[in-house]
């Protein structure tokens, strides 16, 4: 029997052996390698590459904020915006699939179905309204862009997402509409390309209006087909917000009818009418002859489509002596009844001024002077008002400085320095000549004596209100005494005795006490023509006068005809009348007051 004996310790293993475990550790290695790699990829992904694969898979589409609202005091729209959207393919990707994958809730649960391209024609042309050959024809082709339909509503838009059809996109569009046509169309302005603010508030608030447009995010695969159970993101849009303004959008209307009326009627080349609220400082109409249609801006001439009320700055004429006498009587050089005697012409300083009637010599008291709206007595009395106060008492009453209403192109006017005053100019600033103001400034002074000396910062904005529907009031008018509330007092009487027993008397409106001024003055010529094409002629008053409420002003830029035979009267009247009636303004109680206008 054969004897077992055991293997030496020191004997090699065979190179079968040897080999399989390098192989094995070779591959335990290579495993390592990669499987850190896979890690380092998809765990940390290091280097982004999960990040930058996502990203070029991912589709965005905008999604418009919705424009805010321009309404009037009352809440009427004047101008909105509605979102809208175009539903546009790629015919390419559409033509190429047969079936597409829908991801729609089951028995509660949500699946991934199959469903035809034919199928995805009939449920678009469903939710169109469309006829399903004519969908067919749009979606196939190889038009990388091609319309299918236009101006679809949001809640369709919706629906035609959510249909997933390979290929095809909304694209959202905004579209302003201003139902009220050219009422107020100056002050709300328009869109210069469907998006950016042009003229008027849709240009000083459009920051506040456009809103933050938003975005949808969602996933698309290798073939161009949106991957249903991808990433689908939404960051929503945020609308802007509505602006209110303090106009009263009938009263406007009743305006801009007026003056067009009026202004065709005497061959005027522009009018505007203000009408503000003294005790807020409220623009509650400013009209403009040939207001545009921010539907059609085009249609109008180019200088039509602004706000001349804020925009045109001109030689107001007598309504300035108006400031005249408050300061002399702020001032302590005269009263209302202050007599002086005026000749046929006056002459001072060797600069000879005359009336617009011919008269011989008369006494007149301060208040005959201006109900009479006298050149010669209104140098007279105002020469005793050094030159410095002369200036200082023009820029007290807001001559010379804009008022920021929140329109743009709002003009200053001119009020030169007193220093650089010729010899003649130093006294025609005193009756509204030598110096230059937009209406807004001339109604502006007037409701200071209206409001008993205490003059308001006029307002056009009222308020503005979020989507959530949080309304935000815009900063009150700033307040700042001009004069005294007597000084206020006597020059309301002096305005309310130039319609009572001075050359006013068509101003009057029965019912109600009213105090007004007329003024004209010589229009330079607009060519660059040395001298005066022309006349500019107003007419601005109060009511009612037991505690004036409004303030209203209409401006006539070259009538034709002779000036002398030209009234605003009626047109004042008619406007103040409407805006008594429209804020049920009380009748008048008291007695008007009757200023005597000779001297004894």
């Amino acid at each position: 029997m054969a004897q077992k004996t055991d293997k030496p310790r020191n004997a090699k293993e065979p190179d079968a052996t040897k080999r399989l475990r390098l192989g094995l550790g070779i591959m335990l290695t290579l495993l390592l390698v990669v499987g850190g790699k896979l890690f380092l990829v998809q765990g940390l992904d290091v280097g982004g590459m999960a990040e930058a694969a996502l990203n070029k898979r991912m589709m965005q589409t905008a999604l418009p904020a919705e424009r805010g609202s321009i309404l009037d005091s009352r809440g009427t729209v004047l101008a909105n915006s509605v979102i809208r959207y175009n539903v546009v393919v790629d015919q390419r990707v559409n033509t190429k699939t047969d079936t597409f994958k829908r991801l729609e809730t089951v028995d509660g649960q949500d699946q991934l179905v199959d469903v035809s391209r034919d199928q995805g024609h009939a449920d678009l042309a469903n939710v169109l309204g469309m006829d399903r050959e004519t969908i067919r024809d749009a979606l196939t082709g190889e038009q990388p862009y091609y319309v299918v339909a236009k101006n679809v509503k949001p809640d369709v838009e919706d629906r035609i997402a959510k249909l997933q059809i390979p290929g095809i996109v909304t694209q959202g569009v905004s579209k302003r509409v201003y139902p009220n046509g050219s009422i107020a169309g100056g002050i709300i302005g328009f869109l210069e390309d469907g998006n950016t603010g042009q003229a008027g508030i849709e240009q000083t608030q459009d920051g506040l209006l456009r809103g933050r447009d938003g975005e949808r995010r969602f996933e698309i695969g290798a073939d161009g087909l949106r991957i249903p159970v991808g990433v689908d993101e939404l960051t929503p849009p945020e609308d802007g917000k509505d602006v209110k303004l303090t106009i009263n959008s009938d009263l406007q209307y009743f305006a801009q009818q007026a003056i067009q009326s009026q202004s065709e009627k005497l061959g005027a080349e522009w009018g505007v009418i203000i009408v503000m609220d003294v005790k807020t400082g409220n623009l509650v109409a400013m009209a403009d002859t040939n207001a545009p249609d921010p539907n059609n801006p085009g249609l109008v001439a180019p200088q039509d489509r602004g706000v001349r009320a804020v925009t045109a700055a001109y030689e107001p004429g007598s309504v300035e002596k108006v400031m005249t006498a408050a300061a002399l009587i702020e001032e302590g050089k005269a009263s209302p009844l202050s007599e002086f005697t005026l000749p046929p012409s006056y002459t001072l300083n060797g600069q000879t001024f005359n009336d617009s009637f011919t008269h011989g010599t008369e006494k007149r008291t301060l208040a005959g002077i201006l109900g009479y709206s006298m050149n010669t007595g209104t140098v007279m009395a105002g020469q005793r008002l050094n030159k410095k106060q002369r200036y200082d008492w023009l820029k007290k009453f807001g001559i010379g400085d804009a008022p920021d209403i929140g329109l743009p192109a709002t003009a200053s006017g001119i009020l030169t320095p007193y220093q650089q005053w010729d010899g003649r100019q130093e006294y025609t600033v005193l009756f509204g000549q030598g110096v230059s103001q937009s209406t807004l400034q001339t109604v502006r002074a007037f409701q200071s004596i209206a409001n008993d000396g205490v003059m308001l910062q006029p307002r056009l904005i009222d308020s503005y209100i979020a989507p959530d529907g949080t309304e935000e009031k815009a900063p009150e008018a700033e307040a700042r005494r001009i004069v005294s509330e007597k000084t206020a007092e006597q020059v309301q009487d002096i305005l309310e005795s130039a319609v009572t027993e001075g050359q006013i008397k068509d101003a009057a409106i029965d019912g109600y006490r009213v105090g007004a001024k007329t003024g004209t003055s010589e229009s330079p010529c607009d060519n660059g023509t040395a001298g005066f094409c022309g006349y500019t002629a107003s007419i601005v008053g109060m009511a009612p006068m037991d505690d004036p409420r409004f303030i209203v002003e209409v401006v006539l830029q070259r009538p034709k005809g002779s000036i002398y035979g030209i009234t605003q009267g009626p047109v004042f009247r008619s406007v103040m009348s409407q805006a008594l009636r429209t804020y049920n303004v009380q009748p008048s109680t008291g007695q008007p007051a009757r200023l005597p206008q000779f001297a004894k």
